[in-house]
């Protein structure tokens, strides 16, 4: 939609006191709408969402309110839930926007499958242009080889004929700058650029168009420009980069129909002079409309959500052979790059490789195998259906994005609003398919090794590469996961009979082979009931990171951990003291042995430990025989361990025994 037309959809808000006429205002309905009186505060915004309202017709269920003087509470009530509702209509809007790009790409490629006018194709692909970037001016122009300049050749939105007559000089303008460096550039206010060479007729047809802000992107065949398309504003404006990549593949689209214009006019050319003219034109045909089958083919694959190896397989049946699609680091390296550079598929051997692009960015390469021989059309076939990949990869990428967004605005929420309502928090973590009533356990996870002594670009690349397969992590285990401290912050649930030093361990392993880098993680001790009680979040959160520098003063970097694993140091390390967990997993057996047994082998020890560690002094304290001390020092050592008496060890068990007489409101043996 042009934004003309956007404006002329808008409508202004009703007054505050206009009961009847602000419903009227707001657009036919189904039915009547509640009132802000009656029923939910988020029932009327659903009803607005559902019509696909404007963005001014939320405000008049809380001006309603107003006006009929309901509460402070129902008007706040009101207000959150307009600013939610408007948060999901941005929402739909973005994506309806995302989903209307796309399907004028996928159409526009398929009015190229079946080209049969250029002029029409092109007038399309300006118009796409123009309506989806939603600027005043859209237009395209060609280089003339034969005058050694370049003209227009459609123009959309234009008023001044000076300018659709415009002949420009090699090298001048914007459309010059763009087509001697073969990249995109754009101006915020075309007369203040100096960048580029501005001459007397240029800016004249310019100045009389009236525009401010031009886009333009080059058109490319293979490593040469043939011309320029363009999107400009009679207004200032910042042009996005989604916005200049979206221009960028229109402009491939227009270079590949004109490229597949030359081919026909080529064709047509040869065969007037060919004695075989009925074989040829029986060949070309084959080919051409072999092509255009698997054009077909990948628009029916893409409008019914096929995935990359959908399209693999459709080319397979179309060129009668094997294509793959691989990761770009398992396609040969030059081959690769070439076809890149260059912009066409190129042979390897006995295969051909067409890189999978999005820009400067490699995503893949489709590999036909065990093909050496292949037509020219063929090959374009093959080109083309790795620029299908392309895109299908980029949608895919940025409905993943938007995804790992959503996760990471929910965990931070988590941690940092502690005031929001616990029934909104589950409904929205149920759209990601997470249980916050589950148990879970907070991670905190941080690059080491080289990239931590990395410059600013590559460190902030490193945390994006952690982010991403935090995220991904998050997304396949039903959990969260959110940039944080420079690091990454991850909620996952804990599965029955798991524990949080294992998760911590997993997970550690996982990222780091994910980045190609030591990644250390700290866990916090397994939270439950995450909505219903604010702070928990935010509290494991912290002792997460405690475990996290633990690991790294303690040399255990790229390792993971939980308080639970560092013996006495996990209780000035956990949130909570679990002074119980902590006592329990030290001389827990040795307890649960003298409570079955009626024996006295935690008395012992306390004696053993006053004594010096030595089994005479000890056999006096307890009026004993010395073997019966040794007897129950070694019936310690089957229940503890051999390494009982190493120095950690006692350290360690001599603190459970204090924390246990404390706990019991005992006292150590009198000594005598």
């Amino acid at each position: 939609m042009s934004r003309d037309h956007a404006q002329s959809a808008e409508r202004p808000a009703p007054a505050a006191g206009a009961r009847g006429r602000a419903h009227a205002d707001a657009g036919p309905a189904p039915g009547p709408a509640p009132g802000p009186a009656s029923g939910s505060a988020e029932a009327p915004f659903l009803e607005l969402l559902a019509r696909g309202a404007s963005a001014e017709a939320y405000e008049q269920p809380v001006l309603l309110a107003r006006a009929e003087g309901l509460p402070a509470g129902r008007i706040a009530a009101l207000q959150q839930a307009k600013a939610l509702a408007l948060r999901v209509r941005a929402e739909l809007e973005g994506r309806r926007r995302r989903e209307a790009e796309l399907s004028a790409l996928f159409e526009t490629a398929h009015d190229l499958a079946g080209l049969r006018d250029l002029d029409a194709v092109l007038r399309a692909i300006v118009q796409r242009a123009r309506s989806l970037l939603g600027t005043d001016v859209a237009y395209l122009s060609l280089n003339d080889p034969a005058r050694g300049d370049t003209y227009m050749r459609v123009t959309e939105g234009s008023v001044a004929a000076r300018f659709q007559q415009l002949r420009l000089g090699m090298g001048e303008g914007l459309g010059g700058l763009v087509a001697q460096t073969a990249r995109p550039y754009v101006t915020d206010d075309y007369f203040r650029d100096d960048r580029f060479r501005h001459t007397h007729s240029i800016d004249t047809g310019v100045r009389d168009e009236g525009l401010v802000a031009i886009l333009g992107v080059p058109l490319m065949l293979g490593h040469h420009v043939i011309g320029v398309l363009f999107a400009a504003d009679r207004r200032a404006r910042v042009f996005e980069r989604e916005q200049i990549a979206l221009l960028g593949s229109f402009a491939a689209l227009a270079a590949a129909a004109i490229d597949t214009a030359n081919l026909l006019a080529e064709t047509r050319s040869a065969l007037a002079g060919l004695e075989r003219a009925n074989e040829i034109i029986k060949d070309r045909s084959a080919v051409i409309e072999r092509a255009s089958d698997v054009h077909d083919r990948l628009a029916e694959l893409v409008l019914r959500g096929g995935g990359v190896h959908d399209v693999a397989a459709a080319v397979s049946q179309v060129l009668d052979g094997t294509v793959e699609f691989t990761e770009a680091t398992a396609a040969p390296a030059q081959a690769l790059e070439s076809s890149r550079a260059e912009g066409h598929a190129v042979r390897h051997r006995d295969d051909w490789i067409a890189a999978v692009a999005a820009g400067d960015e490699l995503l893949g390469a489709l590999v036909l195998r065990g093909h050496p021989g292949l037509d020219p059309v063929d090959q374009r076939t093959l080109e083309r259906a790795a620029m299908v990949t392309s895109l299908l990869l980029l949608a895919r990428r940025s409905a993943a994005e938007a995804e790992q967004r959503v996760r990471g605005e929910l965990l931070d929420d988590l941690l940092d609003a502690r005031d929001r309502d616990p029934r909104l928090l589950r409904e929205r973590a149920a759209r990601l398919h997470a249980d916050l009533d589950a148990t879970h356990a907070v991670l905190a996870a941080r690059l080491e090794g080289p990239a931590a002594d990395a410059d600013a670009d590559e460190e902030a690349d490193a945390r994006r590469r952690l982010w991403a397969a935090a995220s991904h992590l998050a997304a396949t285990r039903q959990g969260l996961a959110a940039a944080r401290d420079g690091g990454t912050v991850l909620l996952l649930p804990l599965a029955p009979g798991d524990t949080a030093t294992e998760l911590a361990r997993r997970t550690a392993r996982h990222l780091g082979t994910a980045v190609h880098e030591p990644v250390t993680v700290g866990a916090s001790a397994p939270v439950e009931h995450l909505t219903a009680r604010p702070d928990t979040v935010a509290s494991a959160y912290e002792e997460a990171r405690r475990c996290l520098d633990a690991l790294r003063l303690l040399g255990r970097s790229g390792d993971g951990s939980a308080a639970e694993d560092f013996g006495f140091l996990g209780l000035l390390l956990a949130g909570e003291r679990d002074i119980a967990g902590f006592v329990g997993r030290t001389i827990g057996q040795v307890v649960a042995y003298d409570e079955r047994r009626g024996t006295e082998l935690l008395r012992t020890l306390d004696a053993y430990f006053a004594c010096g560690m030595s089994p005479a002094r000890t056999k006096d304290e307890l009026h004993v025989h010395v073997n019966t001390v040794v007897q129950r020092l070694e019936r310690v050592g089957r229940l503890l361990g051999d390494d009982w008496q190493s120095p950690a060890r006692a350290l360690e068990i001599q603190l459970a025994l204090r924390l246990h007489r404390l706990s019991a409101g005992t006292t150590p043996p009198a000594r005598h």
